[in-house]
């Protein structure tokens, strides 16, 4: 099994950090800091060193700091399901094109997108946005799911924007009076077999989460779930042909032209699928348990699926915990440490209190992060 590790992470005027390295040595990497001083911005850095957009979702302006020219640098020597090599990614403003654009390399080479990151990480993270996700818009879980979809499956995210572009196109054409039916015809075959995509790689990934979470023991610190998809596509999937499903999608899509014309958008599709959760200690929805029960739960669910990603890809994907254990107590958190330590991955975690990290023991190297600066604590 080979795990996702970071040797050196190097930071140019990414949010508050001008310049800024940190080398590591171990498999448990926790940063420490006030409020403000940049832990998150650290992990995030790290984050967009995976396919997709990274754990804020930013944009490529926000990142930037603002004494600098806009430009922006994330570098990190990484040991992979590759061997030895170094990721990079930024933007270099020298150029109109090149200040909207994102730049990924690998050993210095350009690279197509993050996507190619995939193949040497895989990151699974957690973070408190995530903390009211059981009682948020569907959207937010659907975005969350997708996510863990993508550690599976670098190219996940790339279909699900092109579903997107596809839908949209859709709706353009349909906002016209007189809207060709043969372009029309055209874009909902392209939309059906996208969404067919998106959708399989959905249903694949729920139905092996499921089953790894119903191996998880009740009486854990962070116990089981069941997860559905709230998707007709996803589960039609699992017993009927692709092409059948598709065939139907597209049967759909030319049926409902008028209604979606006047709703200004598709009403039926994956772009509306719901994840569903069940707290099964106590056999009730995820939006009904206390506000401790649904942290452990999303923890346990976290933990889950790295371990899936461990088993399908055959590479241990480093974990990002912002904040994680704020709100653990005692025993809980020594739960989680010790989930961690049997996982085998590198781990890397934020927190404004030392003294949450002390049963980690030795085990744990220990970085101050203060204006900018990450350095050894105590060093």
């Amino acid at each position: 099994m080979t795990v996702s590790r970071i040797h050196r992470l190097t930071l140019t005027h990414f949010r508050n950090y001008r310049a800024a390295s940190v080398t590591v040595r171990g498999d448990v990497v926790v940063l420490v800091g006030p409020n403000g001083a940049g832990k998150t911005n650290c992990l995030e850095a790290i984050s967009l060193l995976s396919p997709g957009r990274g754990l804020r979702r930013a944009t490529l302006d926000d990142i930037a700091d603002n004494q600098g020219d806009g430009s922006w640098a994330v570098s990190a020597e990484v040991e992979g399901a590759l061997g030895l090599a170094t990721l990079g990614t930024g933007i270099d403003p020298r150029t109109e094109a090149a200040a909207t654009t994102r730049r990924c390399r690998i050993d210095r080479e350009n690279v197509g997108s993050a996507a190619a990151f995939g193949d040497h990480l895989r990151m699974v993270w957690l973070t408190p946005a995530m903390d009211g996700l059981f009682l948020g818009a569907a959207s937010e879980r659907r975005r969350f799911f997708d996510r863990l979809v993508l550690a599976i499956d670098s190219e996940h995210s790339s279909r699900v924007a092109a579903l997107d572009r596809s839908l949209r196109s859709r709706n353009r054409v349909l906002e016209q009076r007189s809207a060709d039916t043969h372009w029309l015809d055209a874009i909902e075959r392209e939309t059906a077999e996208l969404a067919v995509a998106v959708a399989a790689m959905r249903g694949e990934t729920v139905t092996r989460l499921a089953a790894a979470l119903a191996q998880r023991s009740t009486d854990s610190a962070f116990p089981s779930a069941t997860i559905a998809l709230d998707g007709w596509m996803e589960n039609a999937l699992r017993s009927e042909p692709a092409t059948a499903v598709e065939d139907r999608y597209r049967t759909a899509l030319r049926d409902n032209r008028a209604r979606d014309a006047a709703a200004g958008r598709t009403l039926d599709g994956p772009h509306l699928t719901d994840l569903r959760v069940i707290y099964t200690p106590k056999n009730m929805p995820a939006r009904d348990a206390s506000t401790g029960e649904q942290k452990a739960l999303l923890i346990g669910l976290v933990l889950a699926h790295a371990y899936l990603v461990a088993e399908m890809t055959g590479i241990t994907p480093l974990l990002l915990l912002d904040e994680v254990v704020a709100h653990l107590d005692p025993s809980r958190r020594r739960a989680l440490f010790g989930e961690l330590a049997r996982l085998g991955a590198q781990v890397w975690m934020t927190g404004a209190d030392p003294a949450a990290f002390v049963d980690l023991g030795e085990g744990g190297e220990v970085f101050e992060v203060d204006n900018g600066r990450i350095a050894p604590r105590g060093g």
